[in-house]
């Protein structure tokens, strides 16, 4: 794993971002750990996200023209996003976001910040079904733009109802890579490799899980 990738890990494990137990999830599945990526809920937090996106981002090598956060978890995303990129990287790319309803007075329209055109990357938590995914595409198309890559915090790496995860789904339909700052294989291998007694008891847990669900 990269520097970056253990330090998230260490960080969402310690402010109870990753928890480990027995969850149910929307699908009905037992889930043995849940991601919850809204408690980045401080500035500490948000800054430390958007620093691993920026690391993420770049040891993707994805190179795109504008970034798109997909109202609204992606509005905070993106912003923060497009600031460690510029200061941590030498990076400066715009960014935008949608407005859920277009604006009549004003500047009006939908999209707010920069001129949503070229190669878009969209940023956003995690991918389940890949509905919010399909949305922001038509605003991307809508606008003469063309997503060119996606970039989230977690790839659960876990199938659907098909054979496919929901970023399988999504990299096959529209031929781009999915960054992710961690996946299901990372958590597998940090939970391996750590001297944590309290951490390792859910190692046997998260394996099977893996085995039964994953891709």
């Amino acid at each position: 794993m990269e520097e970056y990738q253990i330090s998230f890990l260490k960080f969402v494990i310690e402010n109870e971002i990753l928890r480990f137990g027995e969850f149910t999830l929307k699908s009905g599945r037992t889930s043995p750990y849940f991601f919850n990526a809204g408690l980045f809920n401080t500035g500490e937090k948000i800054s430390f996200l958007a620093n691993c996106y920026a690391d993420a981002i770049v040891d993707g090598k994805q190179d795109f023209d504008v970034l798109f956060g997909p109202a609204y978890k992606g509005i905070p995303l993106a912003t923060a996003t497009a600031m460690a990129l510029a200061s941590k990287h030498n990076i400066n790319k715009p960014y935008c976001f949608n407005r859920k309803e277009a604006k009549t007075h004003g500047e009006g329209g939908s999209i707010v910040g920069a001129e949503l055109k070229g190669e878009v990357l969209i940023i956003d938590d995690v991918i389940t079904a890949g509905t919010a995914i399909r949305e922001a595409v038509e605003i991307i198309t809508s606008c003469g733009a063309k997503l060119c890559s996606i970039a989230v915090a977690m790839d659960r790496q876990e199938r659907g109802t098909g054979q496919l995860s929901a970023i399988q789904e999504i990299e096959e339909n529209y031929q781009i890579k999915v960054v992710s700052i961690i996946s299901l294989q990372n958590i597998v291998d940090y939970l391996m490799s750590t001297n944590n007694e309290s951490l390792q008891q859910h190692l046997d847990a998260v394996v099977a899980y893996r085995k039964e669900y994953g891709v």
